[in-house]
């Protein structure tokens, strides 16, 4: 009892000006208005408004997107940029945010910033995706389209027969579904003698 009276009394003795306990309580506080800040701004960024801010992107991959069926479809569910490009789990997506510097960086430089630009590079910032789906086995198409959960009898023969294949031998997503919301573009990087290799992964 000494104990618990002797640590209350030194909890709530002043500093300086200010009790250890008020400071605790007013720092508790704090903490927890900059987290709900800094969460707020996670979200923020993770809508399909904030993505569209960037000229690159409102201009070139959001008008293909529109185009496709993540964007309109029978169902009326769409899939936001967040949703195919940004992890659910909270670790993971404050890792994509770390990256996105990456992203700021060229986009203050201006290496995507006109049609032009961006489809000299589209086959680099695809093969980004491309690995990074790849690496977490398609892990943001799964959040929506899981193959163990797939009704084959109703799917068209083709695609069954694709998908049966697909669970068989491990394949992800990716693996056939590039292009699947924005334009297809080659497999294989095309270097040329005077083209500058650039770095957008991080």
């Amino acid at each position: 009892m000494e104990g618990i009276r002797r640590w209350w009394n030194v909890f709530w003795s002043p500093t300086t000006k200010f009790s250890f306990g008020t400071i605790t309580i007013v720092g508790f506080i704090l903490g927890i208005l900059f987290w709900g800040g800094f969460n707020w701004a996670i979200e923020l960024s993770n809508t399909e408004a904030f993505c569209i801010t960037c000229h690159e992107m409102e201009v070139n991959v959001y008008e293909e997107y529109k185009e496709t069926s993540h964007y309109n479809n029978r169902s009326g569910v769409r899939a936001v940029c967040s949703d195919c490009h940004v992890p659910k789990s909270y670790g993971s997506k404050l890792w994509r945010k770390i990256r996105a510097t990456n992203e700021l960086y060229h986009h203050l430089m201006g290496t995507i910033d006109t049609p032009e630009k961006f489809e000299a590079h589209r086959l680099e910032l695809a093969q980004v995706v491309w690995d990074t789906m790849e690496a977490n086995d398609s892990q943001e198409c799964r959040n929506c389209h899981d193959i163990t959960y797939m009704d084959y009898k109703i799917q068209a023969p083709r695609a069954r027969s694709q998908h049966e294949d697909a669970e068989k031998e491990g394949d992800t997503c990716i693996d056939c579904h590039k292009g699947i919301a924005h334009k297809k573009v080659e497999e294989e990087l095309i270097e040329t003698e005077d083209e500058e290799e650039l770095d957008f992964s991080l």
